[in-house]
């Protein structure tokens, strides 16, 4: 039943004014960094940031691509490659630690689950230089597996917990049926569990994928080839050399931004669905 009351209707008002405040504090950045990148440098210095471009300057996107000092089109190779290889990573080994603590009965469950969540409160900084010498150690330094490798044997305490999560409330009556029939631990989560989990492992996977894309520090510390660096280097190289030049640098930073964009316009329905479903026990 609607609730038609005077206090009612001020509620809801409410509610959507402060969400239009919301969406428009989170875009405002975002209009700003594209209309930047279409202005020329007198339209930056005589006009609010807030003005639309007098003239379309297209030509700035074509200047970023073609700089010589600052390969964008190959820092965005070396990016998806890494970035789709850690996703797998993730989404794979995730699942498969995540599914023994949510499906299986063994000794100790809970006391290694509490184990493995109390390692989100250790800081990224603590594990850094470890992590350095042990990577230097395997003659991994300046090659791509110090960002792809790791992704492997777990993939984040964060993910385990939300694809457990997931997977505690899907019906258990889906696994006996699944063990009368013959199937073991295994055929069941390949091909009774995962094929519910979509919602959850979409999740997990732009998590991941966005994680990876916007890496700074990894590719800083691990990768010394320039022709080896990633996006979030290469812009920040770009910034540094351009200088004052916004319009230039809000049109590297547009191209670096625009296929997240991309891909949560793709992946949003199973991205809120996995988000809301993954709280329902």
């Amino acid at each position: 039943m609607v609730n038609r009351s005077p206090f009612g209707r001020f509620g809801l008002a409410l509610t959507w004014l402060v969400l239009l405040m919301g969406s428009v504090a989170m875009l405002v950045p975002f209009y700003i960094m594209v209309t930047t990148s279409l202005k020329s440098p007198d339209d930056i210095a005589t006009s609010s940031y807030l003005a639309w471009p007098r003239t379309l300057e297209w030509k700035n996107y074509v200047t970023v691509l073609t700089n010589v000092n600052v390969s964008f089109p190959l820092f965005f190779r070396n990016t998806a490659f890494i970035a789709i290889c850690s996703t797998i990573g993730v989404v794979l080994s995730s699942a498969l630690v995540a599914f023994p603590f949510a499906r299986l009965n063994f000794d100790g469950k809970n006391k290694l689950f509490t184990l493995l969540l109390s390692t989100m409160m250790l800081p990224g900084i603590v594990t850094m230089i470890p992590n350095y010498v042990l990577f230097k150690y395997l003659h991994w330094v300046d090659t791509y597996n110090p960002l792809i490798i790791p992704a492997f044997f777990g993939g984040g305490a964060y993910n385990i917990f939300l694809m457990r999560q997931f997977f505690m409330g899907i019906p258990k009556d889906l696994d006996e049926a699944a063990m009368l029939d013959g199937a073991t631990n295994a055929v069941t989560f390949w091909r009774v569990i995962m094929p519910l989990a979509k919602p959850a492992l979409a999740t997990v996977a732009v998590f991941s994928f966005v994680g990876s894309w916007q890496d700074f520090m990894g590719p800083l510390i691990y990768i010394n080839d320039p022709n080896k660096q990633t996006l979030e280097v290469g812009l920040r190289t770009y910034t540094s050399l351009t200088g004052t030049q916004f319009h230039l640098v809000m049109a590297a930073a547009v191209m670096v931004t625009t296929p997240l964009i991309i891909l949560f316009f793709f992946t949003q329905r199973f991205f809120v669905k996995g988000i809301v479903m993954t709280g329902i026990k």
